[in-house]
């Protein structure tokens, strides 16, 4: 994985810019040549109007001259971009690099204690799977908790004796009624009568707010276990000598032993957002008849809100957790401290967050594209395993476990990705308080790498043994 990540460095800093900008140079090529064909023409758009074939609007040159103008501005801003922001996008590719180099020292400096990191999202995976089981068997459990009721039917009422079922014949399902073979003692309902049974939908609501509340605090605390175990790599002093010994598990047992409370605190918040949306989307479904114009766009407009707060919400908590993990501060604390920090370098957190986002995109689409690619081979019966007997005549849909193993394929990677993801935001921040709180001093020197302080033009000022390793 680090030498995927180190390649896709390169690729992204220089290959991926170029292609970009000569994919766009063709795309104003082929528009201008476009409308110097159209150009002639004296058919306008305006003469068109409104239709729903596209393709009539290729035929105009106003429809060319928009597209030219759209990507030639697309074009400006990509090569403004590249030209103004070039030395924070190298200290994006420089963390990005940082965290690669951190999978580099576990795998070819034989570290085993920062390799459990990659298996960490098993362990969120088991915890999950409790939540969602305990939550399971509760709400069947208090849909089933009154006493049931059943009723005796016939399924046909011209056999013998069956006119004498009434209401004084007891409905047993153990009984034979031998009398009237087709007489039945079925189940109707459960009772509702009692305190218990009357609250049944409120101590449901109870249980859906606790599951919600159950699965954001399992995420915390992975967030915060894996942001501890990485924190202490970037402040060791002398890498890897200064790392903890079992990094993972110290960070794990320190969450859960100091920081409980401040995780509850932060997955509540969350929780709390997203009942609002599911009431929101319970109204929308059940009022969508009745709506009229001015309503349906109210309730969009909310929808939207609580949405963009909802996100808003997971990554201020991403960041105040990885707060906690390296001050051992309270909930509200860090996410103060991380918003502040945050919002004085906002230009780095941007081009950051999109060069790691098309990082994991690319990322997750060769691991997910490989394997289904190796399935339809496989299922298809194009190749065959060594000593295998499988054939593709024992499948009368070879499709159906090609989705099943690009699905698991894609969960897969989403979770080993996400310890990627989280190692360079808890790295980014971790920087971004290297540079606020050092100065290369004897006193206070820099714990970046060397790499960083070349792009940044600082290095720190006396021999500092194992300073700016990586």
């Amino acid at each position: 994985m680090g030498v995927f990540f180190w390649w896709l460095k390169h690729l992204i800093s220089l290959t991926l810019s170029l292609s970009v900008c000569l994919c766009l140079s063709v795309g104003i090529y082929h528009c201008w040549w476009e409308y110097d064909n159209y150009r002639k023409s004296t058919v306008s758009i305006t003469d068109i109007g409104f239709t729903t074939d596209f393709k009539v609007y290729l035929q105009v040159k106003e429809t060319w001259l928009a597209f030219l103008i759209i990507i030639s501005v697309v074009e400006g801003i990509l090569l403004l971009t590249l030209i103004f922001l070039r030395t924070r996008i190298l200290i994006a590719i420089a963390l990005i690099q940082e965290s690669s180099n951190t999978r580099t020292v576990m795998f070819y400096r034989a570290v085993s204690h920062m390799m459990s990191t990659l298996f960490y999202p098993l362990v969120t995976f088991v915890l999950l799977v409790v939540c969602v089981a305990y939550w399971g068997i509760t709400a069947l459990y208090l849909a089933t908790s009154g006493i049931p009721v059943y009723k005796v039917v016939t399924l046909n009422s011209t056999q013998g004796n069956c006119g004498q079922i009434g209401g004084n014949v007891t409905c047993d399902p153990q009984v034979n009624y031998s009398w009237c073979p087709s007489a039945r003692c079925i189940f109707i309902k459960y009772n509702n009568e009692g305190l218990l049974q009357r609250n049944l939908f409120n101590l449901q609501i109870y249980n859906v707010v606790a599951f919600l509340w159950c699965i954001n605090f399992v995420i915390a605390l992975g967030q915060c276990t894996l942001a501890g175990a990485f924190a202490s790599y970037y402040w060791a002093f002398s890498k890897p000598s200064d790392i903890p010994t079992f990094p993972l598990s110290q960070a794990f047992i320190r969450t859960l032993r100091y920081h409980v409370g401040s995780l509850a605190f932060g997955a509540l918040i969350l929780t709390l957002i997203q009942v609002v949306r599911i009431i929101l989307e319970y109204l929308d479904h059940k009022t969508r008849a009745a709506q009229n114009p001015c309503a349906r766009f109210l309730m969009c407009c909310l929808k939207c809100c609580f949405w963009c707060l909802e996100k808003f919400i997971k990554f201020l908590n991403r960041n105040a957790y990885i707060m906690i993990a390296v001050y051992g501060k309270n909930f509200c604390v860090s996410a103060k401290n991380a918003f502040m920090l945050l919002m004085r370098n906002i230009v780095r957190v941007v081009v950051l967050d999109k060069v790691t986002d098309l990082l994991l995109f690319f990322g997750k689409l060769l691991v997910v594209g490989g394997v289904g690619v190796l399935a339809f081979f496989f299922f298809s019966g194009r190749i065959r395993l060594p000593g295998s007997n499988f054939r593709t005549e024992m499948l009368n849909y070879y499709w159906m476990p090609i989705i099943v193993v690009v699905v698991g394929a894609y969960l897969i990677a989403h979770g080993f990705f996400s310890v990627y993801n989280m190692c360079v935001d808890t790295l980014f921040l971790c920087f971004l308080e290297d540079l606020e709180r050092h100065d290369g001093t004897m006193q206070k020197p820099y714990y970046m790498s060397k790499n960083l302080m070349k792009i940044l033009n600082k290095k720190n000022k006396g021999p500092k043994k194992g300073k700016g390793k990586d």
